[in-house]
């Protein structure tokens, strides 16, 4: 992995992550990032096993759909936990 991808990865964990709290409330971008992060594998795991396509013509916001999504199930589900 090079530092262009890593670049680009972590600016889609940070607009996931911002979309995010939108959706479950605030944070701060440390957590924006973390979220979106860990919201990028989860939701790419998600669409893989439901076999979900956007098909949106855009790789790099179905990218963000897909780890918004993951993100938002990542908060809520960590929030039952805790």
């Amino acid at each position: 992995m090079d530092t262009r991808s890593i670049i680009i990865w972590v600016v889609i964990g940070l607009i996931a992550g911002w979309l995010a709290s939108f959706v479950v409330g605030g944070g701060g971008l440390l957590k924006y990032i973390l979220w979106g992060l860990v919201g990028s594998f989860v939701g790419g795991f998600l669409a893989r096993q439901f076999n979900i396509s956007l098909n949106i013509g855009n790789a790099f916001v179905e990218q963000i759909i897909v780890a918004t999504v993951g993100a938002i199930i990542v908060v809520l589900i960590a929030r039952l936990i805790s």
